[in-house]
């Protein structure tokens, strides 16, 4: 076992598959479902790095993580662990929190997972990534869990939110720290800093003896002990019942309705009102005086003009002209407007993510909003400006919504395969401004935007 690379080396607990546990792979992320069809809540596992270059294998296959999500599934909730660019460096830090980010919409969107309990666990140099999360603290996530993690972003990187500065910002988030009594220099400083800044908002199991990688190089009591209570802790955190393999580090907290916010209604699309060709030649019409709403039928499926002269009625009707053969064709085409008008306006695939994408942001859900979007999702504004990645969309979007300034109204719009284009009414100065937005969905998330004035 000691000729093993660290990370290949067995869990603590010594979990091996069963049947009582199912596991299914979607993109980068393993998924351990426990047994039964009830929705339950959710543990995220976030590996650390990075690792020496081309590892025997990617974290999902470490024992370690597979040991910690088999162990959770078998507690009665659904596990994921997810493959990130941690792995190949610290420049790919930023890379890698827009990966997790996704990676906990797509759990959040299991249909095992009630969206509203969700816990992250980041292990080792994950810990660059939990800053954010202890600052956003969306609705869902139920409890952090932090094990031996770097906290101090290593000199030339570009350092995210720190997580000493933001931890107890939010008292009702419950933050777990497993700590190494054996961990490095230069680890054992900053989490010394989280520690004095946590103070009573922060709850911690201590490995004295224990190693940086303890819960796969140390097979001792005082591990195994530890990794139970800390996997008992996230499970009572999460509202589930732990299986009473020993005490839970603290009492479970009171129970508590749901936080999610109620999704606000899309709003209906303009309608359409198709209009009957002319059976026979007729006078062009004189035009309404009153205004009306303009409709894409008005706009791309104009009536052909009829050319002709009125006649008296007793007058015999003149044989074919060029005009009155052209009215049998009218009615084939106001057919293919209609059917044109009528896929163009149809709800697609494409249309319910931008809807539901306009409802996070008319209930002011920031996470939400933000869960719409692929994490390398490229935003043109009106001005040229260009936003790129879910962390510039939220310190952009942000201060609008903790304003309560995200008001639209949405006046028509067109879908077309990937694309939904809508012209909208903006009030984000109180005005109302006109403006074309352009949505294209790829995979069910909103990948680019492009607004015009």
């Amino acid at each position: 076992m000691t000729d093993l690379p660290a990370y290949l080396r067995p869990f603590v607990l010594g979990v091996l598959d069963g049947p009582d546990v199912r596991v299914d792979r979607l993109g980068e992320i393993d998924f351990y479902r426990p047994a039964g069809t009830a929705r339950t809540g959710a543990i995220l596992f976030v590996h650390g790095g990075p690792v020496p270059a081309d590892p025997a294998a990617t974290p999902r296959e470490w024992p370690v993580f597979k040991g910690y999500a088999t162990a959770a599934a078998r507690r009665g909730v659904v596990a994921a662990v997810v493959d990130h660019s941690l792995l190949r460096g610290f420049d790919q830090l930023v890379t890698a929190a827009d990966e997790v980010e996704a990676a906990v919409g797509s759990l959040r969107s299991d249909p095992r997972v009630d969206p509203d309990r969700v816990a992250l666990w980041f292990f080792s140099g994950a810990g660059l990534l939990a800053g954010e999360w202890l600052d956003s603290r969306p609705d869902w996530l139920r409890c952090v869990a932090l094990t031996y993690p770097l906290l101090a972003t290593p000199p030339g990187v570009d350092e995210l939110v720190n997580a000493a500065e933001v931890i107890g910002k939010h008292k009702d988030l419950p933050v777990l720290l497993t700590r190494a009594g054996l961990e490095h220099e230069e680890l054992a400083a900053p989490v010394a800093e989280f520690v004095s800044a946590g103070g009573t908002a922060l709850d911690i199991i201590d490995v004295p003896k224990g190693h940086h990688g303890f819960d796969m190089l140390d097979h001792t009591e005082e591990s195994r002990a530890a990794v139970t209570k800390a996997l008992d802790w996230a499970i009572a955190h999460l509202g589930e019942e732990p299986d009473g393999q020993d005490k839970l580090l603290v009492p479970p907290p009171p129970a508590k309705s749901s936080t999610r916010r109620p999704t606000a209604a899309a709003k209906p699309t303009v309608a359409v009102k198709e209009t009957k060709a002319p059976a026979e030649p007729a006078s062009r019409p004189k035009p309404s005086t009153s205004p009306a709403t303009p409709t894409p039928t008005a706009a791309a499926t104009p009536t052909p003009s009829v050319a002709a002269t009125p006649t008296p009625a007793a007058t015999p009707a003149p044989t074919a002209t060029p005009a009155s053969a052209a009215a049998p064709a009218a009615t084939p085409l106001a057919s293919v407007a209609a059917a044109t008008v009528a896929a163009a306006t149809a709800d697609t695939p494409a249309a319910r993510v931008v809807a539901r994408e306009h409802s996070a942001y008319a209930a002011h859900d920031l996470e939400a909003f933000l869960a719409m979007y692929s994490p390398t999702a490229r935003i043109e504004l009106a001005d040229g400006t260009e936003l790129k990645g879910r962390r510039f969309l939220r310190e952009y979007y942000r201060p609008r919504f903790d304003a309560g300034r995200c008001k639209t109204e949405v006046v028509q719009k067109l879908m077309l395969g990937d694309w939904v284009v809508e012209h909208i009414l903006a009030y984000d100065t109180g005005e109302p401004t006109p403006m074309i937005a352009l949505y294209r969905v790829t995979d069910g998330l909103i990948g680019e935007v492009q607004f015009r004035v």
